[in-house]
């Protein structure tokens, strides 16, 4: 067995290069990687941005001599995916999309996700066995597996079904006398499928928090998927309590407490993957409302790269996080994926021979071979306190999920200069902002210009959906004006950065607008960055107090700004001008 899986790594190397994807030169380093990690070739590919999900189905395809299947946008008949329970299409990856009846009988056409699973061959053919189905066998990418498992049932359709038997209920109650919701009550079936479905949507779209919230005579459910909030369902006001004593129940909040904002937690196993959700209440005039922050906690962090930063960030990024000593900033508003970024460098430096220790608010990613611990400030642990006992557990890399006092300032400062490598993030708009904001919280000069290594300042913008990508007009009078403030980059450093932009022949992009985006046009972010290297230049400037501004780090580095940088990927076809515009409020 293991010589044909080799065998089949060659194959799959040998068609990546004949379709252009790879270099032959880079077949040794990614077979390398794989054998080592144990990742796939084909998802090492996915994280590098190397290959789309559809582009590795088809080379699949191609391997395993089976016709590749597109059911993005496709509708599958209730009576077709039923053919496969649900619990079994959701655990081998399997759908089964059309089928015929012909001189030989019933035929089906099935999609495999992964056609290495023989797993789930055997239940396909066990199945067909038992009903007398022939089977054809397609493979289709996670996208449309995707795709296809979400149309089981509809968020409204199952919400429905839930109504409708809590509508029974109430009906049934009606001549009972009307006795306060207790808990076991709670947990019966409509009021709970209700939740249960919200929850499970969620965790199917992709959602970083769901809100639910009472407006006037509805209940309103919005899910925040890359960052925008959408309203995804809306139901019966007389509901709205009865949803939020059962979420109370499962994330241990008090049930007769509805005057002050409450925080709870639960945490579930959906699909192998154990998530955690962070419950938070907020009293209003009538009622409350609830908001639930999802976190993945199966979900490593990504790669540096597969964030979006250019290649001179990059560089500098990558370069400055080797040292032993100093301190690595990263600003942004919240939501700006500051944690993600200081997490995805915490990955490259979790080795064998180094402590790394964390304070975080909550622990968002859950990393091997990291000591992670979460701030309780109710009860006196905060990133002050914390960052007291950290230096006593002989840590060499710290890192501190927010500066926001001046006692956490200046202990960090001190840690950085006892031979401690600091990671920690500050909120302020832009890179060359955290400077003053470190002297606002007394932080000496002299103190600051000896450990500050590289500040990072990056926003998320929403990426065009490669599906349904168009060419797009921009009126005159933006594209002249972004093009000027391009123009403002040295243009040697520009051409380093990106050789292909073309300032005389720039095209702009869009999304149409395709099922697998949710008509939204975008599909995933990317950060847009700017980062100041803290040089020998820059040191003395910050000693000297100096007033610091974009020309005086212009004389100090190659630097370019987060708005430049957003321009560069809307040039590229990366994210759209709107969208830009959206981020950065200008």
């Amino acid at each position: 067995m293991p010589s044909e899986k080799n065998s089949k790594q060659k194959e799959l190397l040998a068609l990546l290069v004949e379709n252009n994807i790879i270099k032959k030169e880079q077949t040794l380093e990614i077979d390398e990687i794989s054998q080592k990690s144990g990742i796939s070739i084909i998802e090492i590919l996915l994280q590098k941005n190397l290959l789309d999900s559809e582009a590795a189905a088809q080379i699949m395809s191609k391997l395993f001599g089976l016709p590749y299947y597109n059911l993005i946008g496709k509708d599958i008949s209730e009576r077709i995916l039923n053919i496969f329970p649900r619990e079994v299409a959701e655990n081998y990856k399997i759908i089964c999309f059309e089928s015929s009846v012909d001189d030989n009988g019933y035929k089906i056409k099935v999609g495999v996700v992964d056609p290495e699973n023989f797993k789930a061959f055997e239940a396909i053919n066990f199945l067909a066995r038992e009903e007398g189905f022939m089977v054809e066998y397609y493979i289709i990418s996670g996208a449309s597996f995707e795709n296809a498992f979400k149309q089981y049932k509809s968020l409204n359709k199952e919400i429905s079904v839930a109504l409708k038997a809590r509508k029974a209920e109430e009906e049934e109650k009606k001549d009972k006398v009307q006795e306060p919701e207790s808990e076991e009550l709670i947990k019966k079936a409509p009021v709970a499928k209700i939740v249960s479905v919200i929850i499970h949507h969620a965790i199917d779209g992709n959602a970083s928090d769901i809100h639910i919230e009472p407006i006037k005579n509805e209940c309103r459910i919005r899910y925040r998927i890359d960052g925008i909030l959408h309203t995804s369902l809306v139901l019966p006001i007389n509901i709205h309590n009865s949803i939020v004593t059962r979420i109370k129940v499962m994330s241990n909040m008090k049930l007769d407490e509805s005057r002050i904002p409450q925080d709870g937690r639960i945490i579930l196993i959906e699909n192998k993957r154990e998530f955690d959700f962070r419950v938070s209440t907020l009293p209003l005039l009538d009622n409350e409302k609830i908001v639930m922050r999802i976190l993945d906690n199966t979900k490593g962090s990504p790669s540096l790269e597969s964030l979006g930063f250019n290649e001179e960030a990059l560089k500098i990024i990558k370069n400055n996080i080797k040292d032993t000593s100093g301190m690595f900033l990263v600003t942004g508003p919240t939501g700006s994926g500051k944690s993600t970024t200081i997490f995805s460098a915490l990955g490259l430096l979790n080795k064998e021979g180094v402590n790394i220790c964390t304070l975080e608010d909550p622990v968002e990613y859950f990393i091997k071979g990291i000591n992670q611990s979460q701030v309780k400030p109710e009860i006196g642990y905060s990133f002050s306190t914390g960052l007291r006992s950290l230096l006593r557990q002989d840590p060499d890399i710290i890192m501190v999920g927010e500066i926001r006092d001046n006692e956490t300032a200046e202990l960090a400062i001190h840690a950085a200069l006892t031979g401690h490598f600091i990671l920690s993030t500050l909120h302020t708009n832009n890179a060359l902002g955290a400077i003053p904001r470190l002297f606002d919280m007394k932080v000496e000069p002299f103190l600051l210009s000896s450990t500050l290594n590289t500040i990072l300042s990056q926003r998320l913008c929403r990426k065009i959906c490669s599906y349904c990508k168009t060419e797009d007009k921009v009126p005159s009078e933006i594209k002249d004006g972004i093009i000027t403030e391009i123009k403002n980059i040295n243009q040697s450093y520009l051409k380093k950065l990106y050789k292909k932009i073309d300032l005389e022949n720039v095209k702009f992009y869009k999304g149409a607008g395709c099922p697998r985006c949710g008509n939204t046009g975008y599909y995933g972010r990317l950060a847009i960055s700017e980062v100041i290297d803290i040089n020998k230049k820059m040191k003395d400037l910050i000693m000297e107090n100096k007033k610091i501004n974009l020309e005086a780090i212009m004389e100090t580095q190659n630097f370019i700004t987060l708005k430049q940088d957003g321009i560069l990927k809307v040039f590229e076809g990366i994210t759209t001008i709107d969208e830009l515009l959206r981020v950065l409020h200008d």
